[in-house]
């Protein structure tokens, strides 16, 4: 029997469809026999190899973009990482995770495993793409971070090189607030606090802070009755340092956050926030 004829166009749809290498294309369509789907299922089986290959490998660089609804009250943030900046700065690559970042938007899944089962393009979910671009780039790659947001009002903020990205919501909606959310997440991709306000910390992050103020009193010679009383006393300077409408707000830092959205507007607040960067 003779061999199945591949052309030059059937390549090139190939290549245009799964952003792969010309040759790979060609071996991939001849061991399929000319069958277009079976050769992307060809390569995505190849990214699969390579994914379980590289599986040890670290995917700390990467791009990580936030996106908000037309009417700005909806918000995602996702994180497509891959092992070297070189990946990372490609506008294919790019536009993939701008790509992953609309259907999320769209859908508003509950996780990052339900937003890998949604479906992309050419019949693959987005997991399956992000398998088939192992494949094709060589690197591991993987959809590591995704969070949603609903709010009165959202407001993005994505750190220069696309290193890292934040939501923030706030409770009231009105195009001057806008900029002002956008300073906040500013704020937060800067200050990186833990919460918004103290009743936000998780209770093992307190309780950590309790033993470290502790040890540094027992370390001062204080009363062991003591230790605890003056530890629980440090606790306001760190939930100032480290809970959102407490820190000072780095363009002004004679406000704290929540003073400067109330010289906006007395009842303007946070009512939540996202920050995903890379690493």
């Amino acid at each position: 029997m003779s061999a199945v004829k591949i052309s030059a166009s059937d390549v090139k749809k190939l290549r245009d469809m799964t952003g792969a290498g010309m040759m790979d294309c060609k071996k991939a369509l001849t061991e399929a026999g000319g069958d277009i789907n079976q050769a992307i299922e060809i390569l995505r089986k190849k990214g699969q190899k390579l994914s379980v290959k590289r599986a040890d490998r670290e995917a700390k660089e990467g791009v990580v973009l936030a996106v908000i609804s037309d009417d700005k009250k909806k918000g995602v943030i996702v994180r497509l990482s891959c092992e070297t900046d070189f990946v990372a700065k490609n506008e294919d690559f790019i536009q993939l995770t701008k790509d992953f970042a609309g259907i999320a938007l769209e859908n508003m899944p509950e996780s990052r495993e339900v937003l890998l089962g949604l479906a992309y393009k050419n019949g693959l979910t987005i997991g399956e793409k992000v398998t088939e671009q192992i494949g094709v780039i060589g690197e591991k790659i993987t959809l590591s971070a995704y969070e949603k947001m609903d709010a009165e009002m959202v407001s993005p903020y994505i750190h220069m090189g696309n290193r890292a990205a934040v939501l923030v919501g706030l409770n009231k909606a009105d195009a001057s607030f806008f900029e002002a959310g956008r300073d906040v997440a500013m704020q937060v991709a800067a200050m990186k606090p833990v919460a918004l306000d103290k009743d936000g910390v998780d209770q093992s992050i307190i309780q950590k802070e309790i033993e470290i103020g502790m040890e540094q009193a027992r370390q001062q010679g204080k009363a062991e009755a003591l230790l605890e009383r003056i530890a629980k006393g440090k606790l306001g300077k760190f939930f100032k340092e480290n809970t959102l409408l407490n820190q000072q707000f780095v363009k002004d830092n004679k406000k704290s956050v929540s003073q400067f959205l109330a010289s906006i507007d007395p009842d303007l607040t946070v009512t939540d926030f996202k920050h995903i960067s890379l690493g």
